[in-house]
């Protein structure tokens, strides 16, 4: 789940001690660390700022979506959705924690496309609250810590395009 796991699970199936450039790669990644605990802090501390803002971005940019027949009209629905932004906002915090996309993989990126195909809820949709989540967070974080958070949101944008 963390770049220093998989360097070490991958030394071990090959029965082999870590090479040099797995060692630096993890030296690399233990120096980051304080970077990635910042950013994992922001993301916390700011939870329900970050989905308010996400909320309104895309609600802003997609009204028929809280419309009647929307599928976020409702008290029900439109809690459903908040609950489902923070759900991929700790999927980005665990992939900046870990230094790798494939606890964001693991978790459930893969279900969750199955779920909303299988619910009827509409997956550009889904894209675009993930891009206004991206928006909301980068907007607490410096520009460095925004290159380095960045990306897991990408993945996760990425992921939820394939079946698009």
């Amino acid at each position: 789940m963390s770049v220093v796991r998989d360097l070490i699970l991958q030394a071990d199936d090959e029965l082999r001690y870590p090479t040099g450039g797995e060692l630096s790669s993890m030296v690399e990644f233990l120096k980051g660390g304080s970077q990635r605990l910042r950013i994992a802090q922001v993301l916390t501390d700011n939870e329900r700022k970050i989905v308010a803002e996400a909320a309104k971005q895309l609600f802003g940019l997609k009204p028929d979506y809280v419309a009647p027949g929307g599928n976020a009209y409702g008290q029900k629905q439109r809690a459903q959705c908040l609950r489902d932004f923070s759900w991929y906002l700790r999927l980005a915090t665990y992939g900046v924690l870990a230094g790798s996309t494939r606890s964001i993989d693991n978790i459930g990126l893969a279900g969750a496309r199955e779920m909303y195909n299988s619910l009827g809820v509409p997956l550009p949709g889904m894209v675009e609250s993930i891009r206004c989540l991206k928006q909301a967070s980068i907007g607490l974080v410096s520009p460095e810590d925004s290159a380095l958070l960045g990306p897991y949101f990408d993945f996760m944008i990425q992921g939820m395009q394939t079946s698009c």
